[in-house]
């Protein structure tokens, strides 16, 4: 298999309102088309996130890093008849998404801790995947489950979407049952408006979203699912000591 050639995207983030959120889609939609994937409504997506002992891409995400990278299985509409592996990688406002395709039984057996198929696998993604789970104990750490509406132009490749209902399923790792509890990781009415666009971004897309009015922010959907579902962790944590240290009292 060729070596996939790593050409960064711009990627554009805000975090907007429900309201700027429909009048921005209503502005957009004559001149976009929705991706062929989705439906009217757009198409759930869940990821898995693995990061490592030290919680590296946490981290250095707080720390603003300017070269960082995500490891993550992704579904979609909480169903297997698509699986990616995905390394995102991040240059400043510039991403690199890699992907590679797993099967229900082999993201079974990575959270078994069986990796070991991962060498045989066609994919060079795969392998290294496979290195990082050995070398640097990537576990996993959170699922982000959200809605997504992605609108489409083939000039300058332009991806724009619209994510809303952010949140952390909690209480295991199984990332097809959909009975998992969720955490909101975001402010209600808010939703994050991505855009993305390889070579350039016509003038067109350009008028029609006024982002003078708009904070670009770095918003990560894997720190702040990562940090709702642990805020939980810890509230619990602290019930369970406060009792530990009443009972010991007595």
């Amino acid at each position: 298999m060729a070596e996939q050639k790593r050409v960064f995207r711009n990627e554009w983030k805000y975090v907007i309102s429900r309201s700027q959120s429909l009048m921005l889609k209503n502005r957009l939609e004559p001149f976009l088309k929705l991706d062929s994937h989705a439906g009217p409504n757009g198409y759930e997506i869940r990821s898995l996130y693995f990061d490592d002992h030290y919680n590296s891409a946490y981290q250095e995400k707080l720390m603003g890093v300017f070269y960082r990278k995500k490891w993550r299985i992704r579904i979609y509409n909480y169903s297997d008849s698509k699986i990616s592996l995905e390394r995102k990688l991040k240059n400043g406002n510039y991403i690199f998404k890699e992907a590679a395709d797993l099967t229900r039984q082999e993201v079974e057996m990575i959270l078994n801790g069986d990796y070991g198929f991962l060498l045989n696998k066609e994919s060079n993604l795969c392998k290294e995947f496979y290195l990082e789970l050995m070398t640097k104990l990537l576990r996993p750490k959170v699922i982000v489950d959200y809605n997504r509406i992605p609108l489409i132009q083939e000039e300058g490749t332009v991806r724009i979407t619209f994510d809303s209902e952010i949140a952390a399923a909690v209480g295991g790792f199984d990332i097809f049952d959909e009975s998992l509890p969720k955490i909101p990781a975001i402010e209600p009415e808010t939703e994050v408006l991505e855009v993305k666009y390889t070579e350039f971004l016509p003038m067109l897309i350009k008028e029609l979203i006024p982002t003078d009015g708009l904070e670009f922010v770095a918003f990560s959907k894997y720190v702040g699912c990562y940090e709702a579902a642990h805020h939980i962790t810890d509230v619990t944590a602290g019930i369970s000591k406060t009792n530990i240290g009443w009972r010991n009292q007595i």
